[in-house]
């Protein structure tokens, strides 16, 4: 919604013009999720990142091991247990279940923080690489085409040759 309103005011004060002072309004476009695809760093964050899933896979799964073989011990055995021992064991097993929610949840909340923490740096150093090109370039707003935010860019240039150039890429 943010971004139609910026589109629609864009398009007004392009088009509109005479209100204000007569500056001149060019607009650029890159694909952001294209750029991230070619920035240095990113392959050895992504597989530092995958390294964490694999262990944290590994780990969930000799949990649900364990907690698989003590069920299957309960099933087996529960006939010829008494009532305090059966509802003990039942107890440990639901309480054994939640940790490895818990773990999962856990798990899953790490892997989006360290994520995070891997890109920032890369995402930074993209961010501010587009910030020149746009400022040294005369350029009043750049759209991130990757996430649709462009409805209409015949009249915008693609400032991905120019970010790519001031990151030293190819």
């Amino acid at each position: 919604m943010k971004k139609a309103f910026i589109v629609a005011l864009v398009a007004m004060l392009a088009f509109g013009g005479n209100a204000m002072a007569q500056k001149t309004i060019k607009l650029g476009h890159i694909n952001s999720n294209e750029l991230m695809q070619i920035m240095p760093g990113r392959d050895s964050a992504q597989a530092a990142l995958q390294k964490e899933v694999e262990d944290l896979q590994a780990d969930m799964e000799a949990m649900k091991k364990e907690y698989e073989t003590k069920v299957n011990d309960y099933m087996a055995k529960r006939d010829q247990l008494s009532e305090l021992i059966r509802k003990s064991k039942e107890s440990d097993l639901q309480a054994m279940a939640s940790r490895i929610e818990e773990f999962q949840a856990n798990a899953q909340k790490l892997l989006e923080e360290r994520q995070e923490a891997l890109l920032k740096p890369i995402v930074d150093r993209a961010k501010k690489a587009i910030e020149e090109v746009g400022r040294e370039n005369g350029y009043t707003y750049i759209f991130d085409a990757g996430v649709g935010a462009v409805l209409y860019s015949q009249d915008s240039d693609d400032i991905m040759p120019l970010v790519k150039k001031k990151l030293g890429l190819k």
